[in-house]
């Protein structure tokens, strides 16, 4: 092995998620493949229970999302769902935190979030509506110090995803 090589990721240093707490991972009426295939990974390498995509009966190539997700796409469990069985998903145990930049939305690292949490993130144009935003009992967004105040879709959530897993394994 090249000493001089950088690792990012070191699996046997990873701490299992708590038994009381659980992640589900979802996102809002998504246009991109893509993204589809990335949050599938993402939900995937962050040992969430499912991911969830609330939209609307459109299709999408199978063969880009599964690109995009690789081997998580047949091992990871995930689903396309109506906006009715997104709320029913809301009714079971599970607090709603939204990513997103409205009125009452807090640093995402100065807040605490919730041990069951379905966290979700909107549409790559139109973000996620006021009457799911106001279902959530957690709104954060993430700071950005920098000249863009975006980040793509898969992105976000994998920074709020592994700092709700942050502060779930800290000691």
């Amino acid at each position: 092995m090249n000493t001089n090589s950088v690792q990012f990721f070191k699996t046997e240093e990873s701490k299992p998620i708590p038994e009381d707490s659980d992640i589900i991972v979802a996102a809002w009426n998504l246009a991109n493949p893509e993204n589809i295939g990335k949050i599938i990974r993402l939900a995937h390498n962050l040992g969430a229970s499912k991911a969830l995509f609330i939209k609307d009966k459109e299709e999408h190539r199978e063969s880009k999302i599964k690109k995009t997700a690789g081997f998580s796409f047949d091992q990871m469990a995930w689903e396309f769902i109506s906006e009715e069985e997104f709320r029913q998903t809301l009714n079971s145990g599970y607090e709603l935190a939204v990513l997103e930049t409205c009125d009452g939305s807090t640093n995402i690292f100065t807040t605490k979030l919730p041990k069951r949490i379905v966290l979700l993130a909107g549409s790559e144009s139109h973000g996620i509506p006021e009457n799911i935003i106001d279902l959530s009992t957690c709104k954060v967004y993430i700071p950005m110090p920098g000249g863009c105040k975006s980040l793509n879709i898969s992105n976000a959530l994998s920074v709020a995803a592994f700092e709700w897993y942050r502060q779930q394994t800290a000691e």
